[in-house]
């Protein structure tokens, strides 16, 4: 197991008796791109703070290599911070933003120039030294900001979603660099983000929040196959939601009983579900096979007609209406040899259990 780069142990952050943070526990690997995913409000962002120096917890504690930071001012750890207005000198050039916080600890000259060619090297500005701020694109911006942070030599850097001014074209390419560079470096990267595409892309492991707690840690593979609550299952991607009763437990397999059908789907391992309790059974819509008649090689099938669909390019998204009025988003990969539909049309809506995921439904609230 690689050694912890980042702990947050119980972790919790009041303001004015609201709860910004609730009990937060996480460990970030060291060498390791970790990403804090969640909506605006989730308390992404004050983990981040915290993590710096900036905030303090109101309870629990954090460690940075296995050594406890509370109470250590934020030019005492261990780590860097970029922000999303990268926060650039503006009267300064290219080379002195990087070189500042290494003049900033009275390094020796020559060390300062050694580590800002570095840090220039490695996110590709050479030949841009002498400009300024105002003379570099929004990507050109984001890579100086980078280059500050790592000239420092953390072991931990701490990114709040850097990539958020860019158009959709630079923040992809972007993405990819960042994570080439992660991996050059060997240091962990905190990354706060709301975009889900970004975490899948990025990381080696995504901690999903909401409401300042942590719902679930896992790398994009497991936080998107198998969620394990309805609100990680909403919130990453696409899903579509089948609320039963389980009648029947056949090995890994479910039968949840749902309007007049049963459906077969796969149980989470973690936990035990007995006949009798309430389930939901998710399913992604690009797991589902449209046919114009029952397919035999899925366990599940639902007769549907089509009501709404969208040309997206690589994709077909399909509205198709179940018999008992569920509606169901279905995706349809753009290939030549997948049948065409229209709204209007009768069909039938197949998935395979091993494609379709249980979770419990909370328990009722009491009162």
């Amino acid at each position: 197991m690689p050694a912890a780069a980042v702990e947050l142990l119980n972790v919790r952050k009041t303001i004015g008796g609201r709860h910004i943070l609730d009990g937060v526990s996480l460990t970030v690997h060291a060498g390791e791109f970790f990403a804090l995913l969640g909506p605006s409000g989730c308390g992404k962002t004050t983990t981040l703070r915290l993590l710096a120096g900036f905030d303090r917890p109101s309870a629990g504690s954090i460690r940075l290599s296995g050594q406890s930071v509370d109470g250590v001012p934020p030019y005492q750890r261990d780590v860097n911070l970029v922000f999303q207005n990268y926060a650039l000198f503006p009267h300064l050039t290219v080379w002195r933003n990087i070189a500042f916080g290494l003049e900033m600890q009275r390094l020796p000259a020559a060390v300062i120039a050694t580590r800002t060619a570095e840090a220039l090297g490695l996110v590709q500005l050479h030949g841009l030294e002498r400009r300024y701020p105002h003379q570099l694109s929004g990507g050109e911006q984001q890579r100086v900001a980078l280059a500050r942070a790592i000239a420092r030599q953390p072991s931990v850097l701490l990114l709040d979603e850097p990539l958020g001014a860019l158009d959709l074209h630079l923040r992809r390419a972007m993405q990819w660099e960042l994570k080439s560079l992660q991996r050059r470096l060997g240091i962990a990267f905190v990354y706060v983000t709301h975009d889900q595409e970004e975490a899948l892309t990025m990381a080696d492991r995504i901690a999903v929040m909401h409401g300042g707690r942590v719902l679930q840690v896992g790398s994009p593979a497991e936080i998107y196959e198998r969620p394990t609550n309805r609100l990680v299952a909403s919130f990453i991607g696409e899903m579509n939601f089948f609320s039963g009763r389980v009648v029947r437990v056949e090995g890994a397999t479910l039968c949840v009983q749902w309007s007049h059908t049963v459906l077969r789907a796969r149980a989470n391992s973690e936990v035990r579900i007995d006949p009798g309790e309430s389930v939901t059974v998710v399913v992604r819509p690009e797991k589902i096979v449209l046919g114009r008649t029952p397919l035999p090689a899925y366990e599940n099938t639902l007769a549907a007609t089509v009501e709404e669909t969208a040309y997206l390019g690589t994709a077909i998204r399909h509205v198709v209406r179940l018999d008992d009025g569920h509606v169901l988003c279905v995706w349809q990969q753009n290939l030549a040899s997948q049948p065409q539909f229209r709204p209007g049309d009768t069909i039938y809506a197949c998935f395979a259990g091993q494609s379709a995921h249980v979770i419990e439904d909370p328990p009722p609230c009491r009162t």
